[in-house]
């Protein structure tokens, strides 16, 4: 039985369990990832590095993934990217089974990998042409790219290259370039490790009002707590490696737009950030910290 048609099944028993619930609680996962476990061949044998991760993401939902190092949070979103082949389990995105990178995932990693002897405007061009060059004429896929940098607030700077620019900015050009690509899924991975304080916070504000203007499905890496909640509606809490599985999900129930200065003095905001911290540093403290 494929992936697909073990997910179906699972869907169809759990429509039938709530056949007799009017408020229609059962709801299908635009994203989800079912009995996903994968190993790695070394010298001294097999490493299993995720075992048995189940989650479950809505359209539009914002999630961060975090947890130790080591616990397999890159692993997740690139077997979610289609970059990682399980070895048990599957992803099914929108009904379709995701066996490949493509174009619906778009993906964001700490190092911006723009071309240097690229300008910003054309390290997001080459992402446009090779999406969209049957569908979209010259003007229109202009005004596309330009439209996507006005987004991320680099219109300004479209022309200049990427030694002319901070390391924020550089960053902003990264999302830029995925979102070009029109993904329904945006994978970010510690896109903001490497920044200072305050391009890191402005750096998230900006992507908490692009994916507001856009609403986009992200799931985004993070070892930052307060960045886990002042973004998330999901942060999803892994158990140590190996062999990591999830943990614990909390669901984040404040009212959006958020203003960190504002959340900074909000009862609930703490309560959120106190129960991450606890999951991290009582209940999943490694060994070598007691």
């Amino acid at each position: 039985m494929s992936v697909v048609q073990m997910l179906k099944k699972e869907e169809t028993n759990l429509v039938e369990e709530n056949s007799g619930d009017r408020q229609g609680h059962y709801q299908r996962a635009f994203l989800d990832l079912s009995g996903v476990s994968i190993e790695f061949p070394t010298k001294k044998g097999s490493f299993k590095a995720l075992d048995n991760v189940n989650l479950k993401i809505g359209k539009g939902e914002f999630v961060s993934i975090i947890g130790h190092s080591g616990c397999g949070k890159s692993t997740v979103l690139n077997i979610v990217a289609g970059l990682y082949q399980a070895t048990s389990g599957g992803v099914i995105l929108n009904g379709k089974e995701v066996d490949e990178p493509g174009p619906d995932r778009a993906v964001v990693f700490q190092n911006h990998s723009l071309l240097p002897w690229l300008t910003c405007y054309q390290n997001v061009e080459l992402a446009v042409k090779a999406i969209f060059k049957k569908r979209k004429s010259k003007q229109e896929m202009k005004e596309w790219i330009e439209h996507k940098l006005r987004l991320v607030h680099m219109d300004h700077a479209m022309h200049k290259y990427p030694a002319e620019i901070s390391g924020g900015m550089k960053q902003r050009v990264g999302i830029a370039r995925a979102l070009a690509m029109e993904p329904t899924v945006l994978l970010m991975d510690e896109p903001f490790g490497a920044l200072d304080a305050l391009t890191r916070a402005h750096l998230q504000d900006s992507v908490m009002e692009i994916q507001a203007d856009l609403n986009n499905t992200v799931i985004m890496i993070t070892h930052d707590v307060d960045e886990a909640v002042l973004l998330s509606d999901k942060i999803v809490m892994m158990t140590n490696g190996p062999a990591a599985s999830v943990g614990e999900v909390l669901h984040v129930d404040l009212e959006r737009p958020r203003d960190r200065l504002v959340l900074a003095n909000d009862s609930g905001y703490n309560a959120y950030r106190s129960e991450v911290l606890k999951f991290l540093y009582e209940r999943q403290r490694r060994p070598d910290e007691k």
